[in-house]
């Protein structure tokens, strides 16, 4: 990962929140998610994103949180989470050595020259244009929070008409599994 400071607000922002990035893999069965978010609830943890996913096993699914809260009590609420009956395992990555990723759906308003400027934007930030209309587009892009998060920066707030972000995932890196 690297080090590089916050450059936009909105960073900034993000940077002060203590952001946490667990994983756990889970049975999957009914009211797991239930359980698991009440864990974050009742330690006063703000999830931030939620990705839940199948696990490469069968009957398994992987649930990647990204979470924000006093990490003073986060390694007490992974031995919580590591205790629920469905919990197979629990890893907090927040330190570890791993690569995360993101993906966006940007609808951006933009006709005439506007259009110019949002295509430059999307080539500078390797995104790609994934609908077309008279009067916007839709662009897809995928990489780092931050990365996503500059992006989103440089657009006019009103320019933007709808944002969705997956969420982050996480894997570690080398033959380790978590």
């Amino acid at each position: 990962m690297s080090s590089a400071q916050p450059t936009s607000p909105k960073q900034e922002i993000a940077a002060n929140k203590n952001l946490h990035t667990i994983s756990l893999l889970v049975r999957d069965a009914p009211g797991v998610l239930v359980r698991v978010a009440m864990v974050f609830s009742r330690r006063g943890y703000n999830i931030e994103s939620l990705v839940v996913s199948p696990a490469a096993k069968r009957g398994f699914s992987r649930m990647t949180v990204t979470c924000s809260g006093d990490p003073s009590i986060l390694e007490q609420m992974i031995k919580q989470l590591a205790k629920l009956v469905d919990v197979v395992h629990a890893t907090d990555h927040t330190t570890s050595d791993r690569f995360e990723t993101e993906i966006a759906l940007i609808k951006v308003r933009c006709e005439g020259n506007e259009r110019r400027d949002v295509l430059e934007i999307a080539e500078h930030f390797n995104a790609k244009v994934v609908d077309y209309s008279p009067e916007s587009v839709i662009l897809r892009v995928y990489g780092g929070s931050e990365k996503l998060d500059a992006m989103t920066a440089l657009f006019d707030e009103n320019a933007i008409v709808e944002l969705v972000r997956s969420g982050k995932i996480v894997m570690t890196r080398a033959l380790e599994i978590t």
